[in-house]
């Protein structure tokens, strides 16, 4: 393993925040972090029908402030109007997708930062670093909360979608961990892959069930808070899977595949891989290039390790549009606006981050 040095003997960095905006709080005593108003909100489930998505068909902005690449990007849940983003060069920024500036820098890590994810209500989020801390901030006023560390390299990181204050980290000892936020202490264990674990989805299956795909080529799925697994998904075939995404309906997950393709299983039940939806056409061969949903369900959108930005049909698994999205590497994350039906943001490791109308 070709794993950065040993966690430093000083402990974590002392952490500092920078505020680029105008105002933290405005005229009307909101916080800068509250959504504008007037952005609704299609979160309810009978409105994903009327909300009919389109592909993006340009660049309409370029985010620029990061020194080295972004690996990951996540959109503010429910309304996404503020864009965290988690730079190589071991910062966390936060953008507002409205104003289209860069509204707070929260620096926390002495290496880069594999991955963020926001709580339910975007209040908090937490980062996890090569540096093999995690950090929870709060995101408005961008102190840190706690500092998590079990020595071993966090590489994915996800809340508990029912209890904000537990996360679940995968480490590169191929253990699953979770994290009580509160307290910082490991509250639950789970030990079964053979490899490092790459990506963790969360779905409900007569209770709360987590999928875990590793290097190792399996997926297991788990009951929350059950350190044995009840699923092994396992076939000579199979590649790893460095991403995974739930479709919106939940009804069905997809992973990025390592033989550059995406690959469909059902998101209860059985589990069972779908063998006649495969979305193939694009180079990953190595990068873990995320993918994403449509808010309707209707498109898949991934990056790709030569730097370009692939759309297909869900129900045809035809792919419709390829750009060139990003230059010196791959297009490493990508997310879709939850409200705004043909927008998209991706990122790269060309430290720009581009908005798609």
């Amino acid at each position: 393993h070709l794993l950065p040095p040993k966690i430093n003997e000083e402990g974590p960095i002392d952490p500092s925040t920078k505020f680029h905006g105008n105002e933290e709080i405005d005229y009307k005593g909101n916080s800068w972090i509250a959504p504008p108003p007037g952005l609704g909100s299609t979160s309810s489930e009978e409105d994903i029908n009327h909300h009919k998505c389109y592909i993006p068909k340009k660049c309409i902005h370029r985010f620029t402030g990061h020194n080295r690449g972004v690996h990951r990007i996540r959109l503010f849940p429910k309304t996404g109007h503020l864009l965290l983003s988690a730079g190589l060069d071991g910062k966390c920024k936060i953008w507002s997708t409205e104003n289209r500036q860069v509204m707070r820098t929260y620096i926390g890590h002495s290496a880069a930062v594999r991955d963020v994810q926001f709580n339910k209500d975007g209040k908090k989020f937490v980062s996890c670093s090569f540096d093999r801390y995690l950090r929870l901030w709060n995101t408005e006023t961008g102190e840190v909360l706690q500092t998590f560390t079990n020595g071993k390299m966090p590489y994915v990181v996800k809340f508990y979608p029912h209890d904000d204050n537990l996360f679940v980290v995968g480490c590169s000892d191929s253990k699953i961990v979770t994290y009580d936020a509160t307290t910082g202490e490991i509250t639950q264990q789970y030990n079964h892959h053979l490899a490092p674990v790459n990506a963790i989805i969360f779905v409900e299956d007569n209770g709360t069930k987590m999928i875990t795909s590793s290097d190792d080529k399996k997926v297991l799925v788990w009951e929350w808070d059950i350190g044995v697994p009840i699923k092994y998904i396992s076939d000579p075939t199979m590649h790893s899977m460095p991403c995974m995404a739930l479709h919106p309906s939940n009804e069905f997950f997809v992973g990025q595949s390592l033989d550059n393709q995406i690959v469909v299983y059902q998101a209860q039940g059985r589990f069972s891989m779908q063998r006649k939806k495969r979305f193939s056409g694009h180079q990953v061969s190595g990068y873990a290039c995320d993918v994403a949903f449509s808010p309707d369900g209707r498109f898949l959108m991934s990056g790709d390790g030569n730097g370009k930005l692939c759309f297909w049909e869900y129900k045809r698994s035809k792919m419709l549009q390829k750009y060139k999205a990003h230059d010196k590497g791959p297009t490493i994350g990508c997310v879709w606006h939850p409200l705004r039906p043909s927008i998209a943001f991706t990122c790269g490791w060309d430290g720009v981050i581009k908005m798609w109308e």
